[in-house]
């Protein structure tokens, strides 16, 4: 597998969906439950910032209050917080800090060996059966596959009235 690549093809399937997207559809709610698409965004844009975190411990350990916090809440009050740290911004502001958090990883990524993305037991706290490549895929693609998914969705309601 390729991190880089997969990391890639999620983020351009967010932009897919949320480029050229009006205002009023990026505020709208009950996309996803409650959230609006800013709101889903800002989900996801935390979600860069514990890869991050993740990635950059691996090569230069330090610091990770993010990850700490993603690991030591449950999912629901980890969502609400980090929603809510987002909830004054604007659609554009979200979606410049989700691109900065994307390229924050992707500046990290090529300095990690492919074996160590590779190793089973790497993040002990998501399961020792699974890899950084696989927690990659299963919480960064297919998260943001899923949610985009929502958004299209949406989308498509609006379509029909």
């Amino acid at each position: 597998m390729n991190a880089q690549d997969v990391l890639k093809y999620g983020h351009t399937w967010v932009h897919r969906h949320v480029d050229g997207l009006t205002p009023d559809q990026w505020l709208a709610p009950h996309v996803c439950g409650v959230w609006s698409v800013k709101d889903i965004l800002a989900h996801l844009t935390s979600f860069e910032w514990v890869l991050a975190e993740v990635l950059l411990d691996t090569v230069d350990p330090g610091p990770t209050p993010t990850l700490n916090m993603f690991t030591s809440m449950d999912g629901d009050s980890f969502n609400a917080f980090e929603v809510g740290q987002r909830r004054e911004k604007t659609a554009p502001e979200v979606l410049a800090e989700y691109d900065e958090g994307y390229e924050r990883v992707m500046s990290i990524v090529p300095r990690i060996d492919p074996e160590v993305l590779r190793q089973p037991g790497t993040l002990p706290w998501y399961g020792m059966e699974y890899s950084i490549e696989d927690w990659i895929v299963y919480q960064f693609y297919g998260h943001k596959r899923e949610h985009m998914a929502q958004v299209a969705m949406y989308l498509d309601r609006l379509k029909e009235k």
